[in-house]
């Protein structure tokens, strides 16, 4: 369901870097000579040294390592506000697996980053996508190395092989990982509030109560709560652990105002502190 129904955001919108002074005609200090023009809009002051790097360059040569790797995969594309952006590639292939629940299927995952205004690093990294959920999970530690050479006036990208690379992760850290989903999963939780309360209060993500003068679980925490027990409804399971990761992981990507990067730090520290339980 959730794959024939990806987020699809244009993030082919027209940049260019752009002479400060050409635009005002007033002279710019050392160090901050060009524009970064983001669909219309001025989204960063930068130097002459700055190479920028357009999504169609970029994401395009990803694109392409995984077709040259004869992948077969899902796209998912994020904009936020013309500044910063995403293309997820989910991959369907014989790698898929089950956290013991032939209805909870993850997929290996491949996200590029890329960012007009300064606020993400030009990267990529492998994670895991889970299908009765729409979020991607960001726990994997792999990257995706590749070279930005720059020149006065041009930047290119040298993308590396993906098969090897791709062979490797799944060797290595997709297994590895997934078998700490398993034993999330065998952990049940017999509270699903004081679960919540207890990992907010480790993790400091967002208050758990609504006020100092009323102790009832704020909106956000209750989201929590929610998803996690519908989940466990969903899958006819009880609720544990594994279900509780995600379900924080839901809020993390769909409620907070978090940047790309905020988003895989916090999740690697949710699922530091709710794996330490089980």
């Amino acid at each position: 369901m959730y794959l024939s129904n990806l987020q699809q955001d244009d993030i082919f919108i027209s940049s260019e870097m752009t002479s400060l002074k050409c635009l005002t005609g007033i002279a710019s200090r050392r160090g901050l000579e060009n524009a970064i023009i983001s669909n219309g809009k001025i989204v960063n002051v930068v130097s002459n040294s700055y190479g920028h790097i357009p999504n169609q360059l970029f994401f395009k040569k990803a694109e392409r390592m995984l077709v040259d790797a004869e992948l077969t995969y899902h796209k998912r594309t994020i904009n936020k506000n013309d500044r910063s952006f995403v293309m997820d590639f989910i991959i369907e292939d014989k790698s898929q697996f089950t956290v013991k629940n032939h209805k909870d299927l993850i997929l290996p995952m491949l996200r590029f980053k890329n960012s007009y205004d300064g606020s993400e690093k030009t990267s990529g990294h492998f994670g895991f996508y889970r299908k009765v959920c729409s979020n991607g999970l960001h726990v994997s530690q792999a990257e995706i190395e590749f070279s930005i050479k720059h020149s006065k006036n041009n930047t290119s990208l040298i993308m590396p092989r993906l098969n090897n690379l791709f062979d490797k992760f799944l060797d290595n850290e997709f297994y590895t990982i997934t078998k700490k989903f398993e034993k999330m999963k065998a952990f049940k939780i017999i509270d699903t509030q004081e679960f919540v309360k207890a990992i907010l209060d480790r993790t400091k993500l967002f208050r758990y109560e609504c006020s100092d003068k009323n102790s009832d679980p704020s909106k956000k925490s209750r989201e929590v709560i929610e998803t996690l027990n519908y989940e466990a409804l969903l899958l006819n399971e009880e609720p544990n652990l594994w279900l509780g990761y995600n379900a924080f992981n839901a809020v993390l990507h769909n409620v907070l105002k978090k940047s790309f990067g905020q988003q895989e730090r916090l999740d690697k520290k949710l699922f530091d502190e709710i794996y330490a339980m089980a």
